[in-house]
């Protein structure tokens, strides 16, 4: 990992065709722009997280499904 410091309005590139500058700073947060080709996607680590976390969630393996079933069958019937 490389730690750089940056000021108001300086940038850095990465490799020839992405630049990353530093628009604004304040007390907590600071506000970048990114100068890259189209084809080079820019996520949010949070998002990618996040969706990570909804396959995890979403994904059931075909032993839990038939426990499931299993479980269903066994509940009285209402009539």
């Amino acid at each position: 990992m490389l730690i750089l410091q940056r000021k108001a309005s300086e940038s850095l590139m990465i490799g020839d065709n992405i630049k990353v500058s530093i628009v604004e700073i304040n007390a907590d947060r600071v506000k970048i722009s990114i100068d890259a080709p189209k084809n080079i996607p820019i996520v949010r680590t949070e998002l990618l997280d996040a969706a990570a976390s909804n396959r995890e969630a979403t994904s059931v393996t075909t032993t839990e499904t038939i426990a499931l079933l299993q479980a269903i069958k066994k509940l009285p019937k209402n009539k």
